[in-house]
């Protein structure tokens, strides 16, 4: 895919591997302005006449409500098409066929897609941009844009991060993408807490590692939890793997409340939501959780960033 190189406008944003440094603080510039725009209750209408579709194959709720609010924030529509069982797909139309048809009535197109690639696949074939909302266990790119800025606005920085990502890293996206986008920065050290069944892609490791990026396998969130700046809990994808191994694994990290209290003071908890069996409620109340807090609603200011920066010029 073309890289972003400062010009956002009209490029599909499939991938992590598109993005620098600048190409991300430009985002969470617009991010910021959009933010304390709201906040003081400014009506923008920086999409007035545009419209998104947002095109689901897979259950979502947080990042389709996002990318709805978001482009609704900007002034523009949206064409809602969550839950492919009740489109042509059912009766055998390929995704090429479907992207084309949605790009007819669209500006741009927010896809969600159970198999890894479709989003660079439907952004070759695609006359509007694509911007990749998730696809299978690949890549989750504005879930990831909006994690760091999240940890940027809670901590004050990029840079001189100790990260622990825990749970399924072989099938979690959020955590593809969020290595990626934080191995731009220096003095980044990432813990991986996760089983041996269910360990981060191989290709990701090497690329990060040959960015800089020090990395510590473990098994136990325990030893490490007082030396963490971020900690970031994930579920374990149910859907993408057997029963067995989905009860195997279920339950070997579960982050609770008397172990919240031993991180750092200024440190923070975070989850891509949703929640299941991995953190429990005793943590929410936590100053260190940003995950409802912050987490969920920076996701609207990147996306509506995002927006602005691909369609409006």
């Amino acid at each position: 895919m073309k890289k972003i190189n400062g010009n956002f406008y009209q490029k599909s944003i499939v991938s992590i591997d598109q993005f620098d440094a600048h190409d991300i603080e430009k985002v969470f510039d617009v991010a910021d302005s959009y933010k304390k725009g709201l906040e003081k209750g400014t009506v923008f209408h920086d999409l007035e006449g545009k419209l998104l579709t947002a095109l689901f194959y897979e259950p979502s709720s947080r990042t389709f409500g996002s990318f709805t609010a978001a482009t609704q924030r900007l002034g523009g529509g949206i064409i809602p098409i969550q839950g492919v069982q009740f489109s042509s797909v059912v009766k055998g139309e390929t995704l090429e066929d479907t992207i084309r048809v949605f790009a007819s009535y669209s500006d741009a197109i927010a896809l969600r897609h159970p198999e890894e690639g479709a989003s660079k696949h439907a952004a070759e074939v695609s006359p509007v941009p694509i911007i990749n909302a998730g696809d299978g266990v690949g890549e989750h790119p504005t879930q990831a844009l909006l994690d760091l800025y999240t940890i940027k606005e809670r901590l004050g920085r990029t840079e001189h991060l100790s990260i622990a990502m825990v749970g399924d890293l072989k099938y979690g996206r959020t955590v593809h993408s969020l290595s990626k986008l934080l191995s731009l920065y220096k003095n980044i050290v990432m813990y991986f807490v996760c089983p041996k069944t269910s360990q981060m892609p191989q290709d990701i490791v090497n690329l990060i590692k040959k960015r800089g990026v020090k990395i510590e396998i473990v098994s136990s969130i325990q030893p490490i939890i007082d030396k963490m700046d971020v900690l970031y809990m994930t579920r374990v994808q149910k859907e993408r793997m057997d029963k067995k191994l989905y009860e195997s694994i279920k339950d070997l990290f579960i982050l609770n409340g008397r172990m919240a209290g031993r991180m750092k003071k200024k440190s923070i908890i975070m989850h891509p939501l949703p929640r299941i069996h991995e953190m429990t409620t005793d943590v929410d109340s936590n100053p260190r959780a940003v995950y409802f807090t912050h987490e969920v609603k920076n996701g609207m200011y990147v996306r509506m960033a995002l927006l602005k920066l691909v369609l409006a010029k």
